[in-house]
């Protein structure tokens, strides 16, 4: 008795290896006493390809936009409304007969004196101060406050061009234009502070680090 026969290569009379060592007919099928062989899928379909689109498309980055917290903004607002009330004020002084009120000792119409000197410097600290304030205090402290000293702002800039001739009407409706457009950004940025919703999680463990108290008796 012989071994059974083992093709390692190829087929012969239309039959293909076994893993086994046995010859097994090859897959057909049979019409009037012939038998054609069928071609498996993997020779038969080939995936389509587009002649338009490129093989390997080239991959394009997109730039990496942050999100800033609301403090952030709001204290680079007060920084760049700063700036603009500063140079206002300095550009003032290069208007024709502006240094010559002042060596007389009047500013808009004001005299100059202790009173206006402290009241110039609390209107120049307090958005000085607004820079820190805003980076600084807790959400709820910090919205309101900006509310509150922006809101006011907002008539204290446009008094800026009372009694100025109409000659300077570009400068200070320039001027003024842009610190009303930063004040209302800070209105705007404060007022739609974001929200969180309070989780379960968060709600149990307040719940849960309130003391017990004792029941009160009749």
């Amino acid at each position: 008795m012989y071994p059974p026969k083992v093709q390692e290569v190829g087929c012969a009379n239309d039959q293909v290896g076994s893993g086994s060592g046995a010859d097994v007919p090859a897959a057909g099928i049979r019409e009037g006493g012939s038998t054609h062989l069928i071609k498996p899928r993997s020779m038969v379909m080939r995936t389509p390809q587009s002649h338009t689109a490129p093989e390997n498309p080239p991959s394009q980055s997109t730039l990496e936009d942050l999100r800033l917290p609301v403090q952030a903004k709001l204290a680079a607002a007060w920084t760049s409304f700063m700036f603009l009330y500063i140079y206002v004020d300095y550009l003032a002084l290069y208007k024709p007969g502006f240094v010559d009120d002042l060596l007389a000792g009047i500013v808009h119409e004001f005299d100059l004196g202790p009173t206006f000197v402290a009241i110039a410097l609390t209107l120049m600290a307090i958005p000085i101060l607004m820079i820190l304030l805003s980076a600084t205090l807790p959400a709820r402290i910090n919205r309101t406050i900006n509310l509150v000293v922006a809101t006011l702002y907002i008539p204290v800039s446009v008094f800026n061009a009372a009694g100025e001739p109409w000659s300077y009407s570009y400068f200070y409706g320039l001027s003024i234009g842009l610190e009303v457009l930063l004040l209302a950004f800070i209105l705007r940025s404060a007022w739609n502070w974001p929200r969180r919703a309070a989780s379960p999680a968060t709600l149990a463990a307040g719940l849960d680090s309130e003391p017990l108290r004792p029941p009160q008796q009749a």
